[in-house]
């Protein structure tokens, strides 16, 4: 498999959850740090919306998982450099930077013990409990972003 292209897309009754879903951080409900994520289109301009789940590291840092792939937010993301993490009424905006491969294991790892119950299905079978070597195959598929203030 190509992971540099890797994306998975909404298929069967996930656009009409996406929407419930999304509609959720609008809201002001975060479910286990879920947050609205902002960013300009890099062609329209535009803000384009996706539900994402914040990674926060026990130090503090935090980053944004693409369990998809490359996916269109990851894209814009890209190009941007930066957006908003929003939840209710609260605008919170950020720089990003991309994480290298190499860097990507320990996150990865950090996600699938936290959300893998909700995204295991896009991780085609590697677990919280894959090894390092496993992990290091797969992360070139899922671009991971490092947010600054």
């Amino acid at each position: 498999m190509d992971y540099s292209t890797r994306y998975i897309g909404p298929a069967g009754l996930d656009p009409f959850f996406n929407r419930i879903f999304n509609l959720l951080p609008k809201l002001g409900i975060s479910v286990l740090g879920s947050r609205l994520l902002a960013v300009r289109g890099r062609k329209s301009g535009e803000w384009r919306t996706a539900m994402v789940n914040l990674l926060v590291r026990e130090d503090g840092e935090r980053f944004l998982v693409a369990p998809r792939g490359h996916t269109q937010w990851v894209r814009n993301l890209r190009v941007a450099g930066g957006g908003e993490l929003r939840l209710g009424r609260k605008v919170e905006p950020f720089t990003a930077i991309e994480v290298p491969d190499a860097d990507k294991v320990p996150l990865l790892r950090l996600y699938l013990r936290k959300w893998g119950w909700e995204v295991g299905k896009f991780f085609e079978g590697v677990t919280k409990d894959a090894t390092d070597a496993e992990l290091a195959a797969i992360a070139p598929g899922f671009p991971v972003f490092r947010l600054a203030q």
